[in-house]
């Protein structure tokens, strides 16, 4: 356990010196902010709480630049350190593959940990001090900080998978803007496509309830989208969510697994892989 701490000690120091990461957190937690105190407009015409407007529009906005986030800090965790010899170098000393692996993720996952605190605290604070808030919406907060992590741990281990596979920096960077867009633009628009095309023909409700959930960031919108009946009018997911027939139980434990699943990949080819 010493082991991983000072591990991931060296990558929390490492990435916080990193001005790109500083600048996306920055990025983060400006566009939080703005999309708390401008997004509740609508709040009036579609009769929501200003609350559920916060974490909709909160949502939203993790999807698209909380993995973009996790995969800089992801792609050249150990290309980047080979091409630099200082992975060679960590190696030397009495530790074993899977603990780099670990000490790593712990690392980048308390950045992402504090970017999230930092960006949707003063969110929390400000929408608090705004206005009244109910212990539930606490509890949707909280909820949605939990996830956001659980999203930012899934495409660290996703990232890692590049980094240990590839040999160049190029090469894993460009593979980690593939998976982004993958995941976060291409497969929402692949599966739209497809059920247009389909007209409920073949597809059914089942499948869709599978093909969403092989998205991670399609079981967080799911988590945090269609908690209660006015967060689900105002995010558009009361259709897909009644329809598919989730709880909220299912898709936390998907993103466990889209946790648990590509970090252990990454383990084991991280510990075949000749250095």
């Amino acid at each position: 356990m010493r082991v991983l701490l000072i591990l991931a000690g060296r990558e929390l120091r490492d990435g916080l010196r990193n001005r790109w990461i500083a600048a996306a957190v920055l990025l983060l937690a400006t566009l939080a902010l703005s999309l708390a105190f401008l997004g509740s407009a609508p709040v009036g015409a579609v009769k929501a709480a200003a609350f559920d407007i916060t974490v909709a529009s909160l949502a939203s906005l993790t999807v698209y630049l909380l993995p973009l986030i996790a995969l800089m800090l992801a792609y050249d965790a150990f290309v980047g350190e080979a091409e630099r010899g200082t992975l060679l170098l960590l190696l030397a000393y009495p530790v074993a593959r899977w603990q780099v692996v670990l000490g790593k993720f712990l690392g980048h996952t308390a950045i992402l940990a504090l970017a999230i605190l930092i960006g949707y605290g003063v969110v929390l604070l400000g929408v608090s001090l705004a206005g009244e808030s109910s212990p539930g919406d606490w509890r949707a907060f909280a909820a949605l900080m939990a996830s956001s992590l659980l999203l930012g741990a899934a495409f660290l281990g996703l990232g890692y998978l590049p980094s240990v596979l590839v040999r160049e920096r190029a090469t894993a960077a460009g593979l980690a803007i593939a998976l982004w867009l993958l995941f976060v633009v291409l497969y929402d628009l692949a599966l739209l496509g497809l059920l247009i095309a389909d007209q409920g023909q073949v597809i059914g409700r089942d499948l869709i309830s599978a093909l969403l959930l092989a998205n991670p960031t399609d079981a967080y919108r799911i988590f945090n989208l269609s908690g209660s009946d006015s967060m689900s009018l105002v995010s558009g997911m009361a259709g897909p969510a009644s329809e598919a027939g989730f709880g909220s139980g299912l898709p936390f434990l998907v993103m466990l697994a889209w946790v648990a699943l590509p970090l252990t990949a990454a383990v084991l080819v991280f510990r075949r892989k000749e250095i």
